[in-house]
C-alpha cells in the first residue's frame, strides 16, 4: 500500500514465486512478493544509465536505462533495454546485473550476442532454447539461443530499420510494423502484438511462415495466455480483449514499405560535428559532478573514420574520413544533463537529453564539411 512504480511496462515470474517488475522510467527493477505484498527493488539506482557508464557489477549499484520488458531465459532474468537498444541481464544468486547483448548501436545485425545490433528491443518471451524478441524500430521478431560457451542472436522476421508493411507468407519477405510485444503459445509458435498494424501476428519457426490471427486491434502492445484464449491489451482503447485462438489463420497480403533517410553529401577529408544542445528555458547543464554532456560516434563500415570516433565529453568534434571511401552511415548518440535554473532550490529537478542518429554519407567533391544534428534548441 506504500510501494510506488513509475510506468511500469513488463512483467516476468521468478522461479522463486515472485514477480520482476520492469519499472520504466524510474530505471530499475523492482520485486513483488504476492505472498507478503511486498515490494523491493532487485537492480538499478534509479539513474539513468548513459554511455560511458559501468555495465556490469553489483545490481543497486549500477544504472539502468528505460528498462521496458523482462524474461526469465537460461537461468537469468533478460531485461529488454529499450532506450540504449540493448538486453541486460540480472543474476539473483550473485546479485549482478551485466549487458548481455547488443553495442547501443541501433540497427538490425546478427550473431554472438556482444556485437548485435537491436533499434529499440520492447518484448520478450522465452520458449524453450529461444528467447524471442519484439525489436520495434527494425519492425522485426529476433531471438538469442546459446552459441557454445555464449548466446547468438538470430532475425526470423525483418531486414532493417527501413522495411515495415503488414504482409503474410514466408518469413523471409513477411513485414511487420514496430511491434511491441510477443508471446509463446503452446504448439511452439509465437504471437506477435504488430503494434502499428492493429494486428496479432503469428510466426511458425516450423513452417518459416508468418500469418495474421486478428485485424482490428488498437495498437496492441503486449498479450498474455488465459485458459487457452489470449488476452491482448489494446492501448490506443485503453482496454484489454479476449480472443479465442484459430483454427485458420487470416493470410493479409497487404502493401510494403520503405522510408529512408536520404544520404548527406560530404566533402572528403575533415567533416565537422556538431551536435546542437541549448538547455530549456529555466535551465541550465548540470556541471557539479563533472561533464554533463557525452559523445559516442562510429561508423558502418568501420574504416569509414581514420580518426574521431570513440567516446567524449565535447558535443563537436573533427572526423577525418579515410582516403577512398565513398559512402556509409556514421552513428551518432549524445547525451546531456540539465537542471532547473533556481538557486533557491536546494534540491532541482534534472532531465536527460539523449538521441541516437545513422546518417547514410555520400563522400563527394563539394559536399558539406559541417554536419549539425539538433539534440534541443536551434542551430544557430
Amino acid at each position: 500500500e506504500r510501494a510506488r512504480f513509475s510506468e511500469p511496462q513488463g512483467l516476468a515470474p521468478l522461479p522463486d514465486g515472485t514477480v520482476a517488475v520492469a519499472d520504466t522510467v524510474n530505471h530499475a527493477l523492482r520485486r513483488y512478493d504476492p505472498a507478503t505484498g511486498e515490494v523491493t527493488t532487485l537492480a538499478g539506482t534509479g539513474r539513468q544509465w548513459w554511455q560511458g557508464s559501468p555495465t556490469e557489477g553489483p545490481a543497486r549499484e549500477v544504472d539502468l536505462s528505460s528498462p521496458w520488458d523482462v524474461a526469465w531465459f537460461a537461468g537469468r532474468l533478460w531485461i529488454a533495454m529499450a532506450g540504449v537498444h540493448q538486453l541486460w541481464t540480472y543474476d539473483p544468486e550473485a546479485g549482478t546485473v551485466r549487458a548481455a547483448a547488443g553495442t547501443t548501436n541501433e540497427g538490425l545485425v546478427d550473431g554472438p550476442a556482444e556485437e548485435a545490433w537491436f533499434a529499440q528491443p520492447s518484448g520478450l518471451a522465452a520458449a524453450g532454447d529461444r528467447l524471442w524478441i519484439a525489436d520495434s524500430e527494425t519492425s522485426a521478431l529476433r531471438y538469442v539461443e546459446r552459441d557454445g560457451d555464449g548466446f547468438a542472436v538470430r532475425t526470423a522476421v525483418g531486414t532493417g530499420l527501413f522495411d515495415f508493411g503488414h504482409r503474410d507468407g514466408a518469413a523471409e519477405q513477411a513485414l511487420l510494423q514496430h511491434p511491441l510485444g510477443v508471446t509463446a503459445l503452446p504448439d511452439g509458435s509465437v504471437a506477435i502484438s504488430d503494434t502499428y498494424n492493429h494486428a496479432l501476428r503469428r510466426y511458425d519457426p516450423a513452417t518459416g511462415e508468418v500469418s495474421t490471427l486478428a485485424t482490428d486491434l488498437r495498437e496492441p502492445s503486449g498479450a498474455v495466455l488465459a485458459d487457452g484464449d489470449i488476452v491482448v491489451v489494446e492501448s490506443a482503447r485503453h482496454r484489454l480483449t479476449r480472443l479465442r485462438l484459430p483454427e485458420e489463420a487470416v493470410r493479409v497480403d497487404a502493401v510494403a514499405h520503405r522510408t529512408q533517410r536520404a544520404a548527406t553529401d560530404i566533402a572528403p577529408g575533415t567533416l565537422r560535428l556538431d551536435v546542437v544542445f541549448q538547455a530549456p528555458e529555466g535551465q541550465k547543464l548540470d556541471t557539479r559532478y563533472g561533464p554533463s554532456t557525452r559523445l559516442l560516434v562510429s561508423s558502418t563500415p568501420p574504416e569509414l573514420l581514420a580518426e574521431g570516433d570513440g567516446a567524449g565529453t565535447d558535443l563537436n568534434r573533427e572526423l577525418v574520413l579515410t582516403e577512398g571511401m565513398t559512402e556509409g552511415v556514421l552513428h551518432v548518440s549524445a547525451m546531456a544533463a540539465s537542471c532547473d535554473d533556481d538557486p533557491s532550490n536546494e534540491y532541482p529537478a534534472c532531465h536527460v537529453h539523449q538521441q541516437d542518429w545513422g546518417v547514410p554519407v555520400r563522400i563527394t567533391e563539394g559536399g558539406a564539411t559541417r554536419l549539425p544534428l539538433v539534440l534541443a534548441g536551434m542551430d544557430g
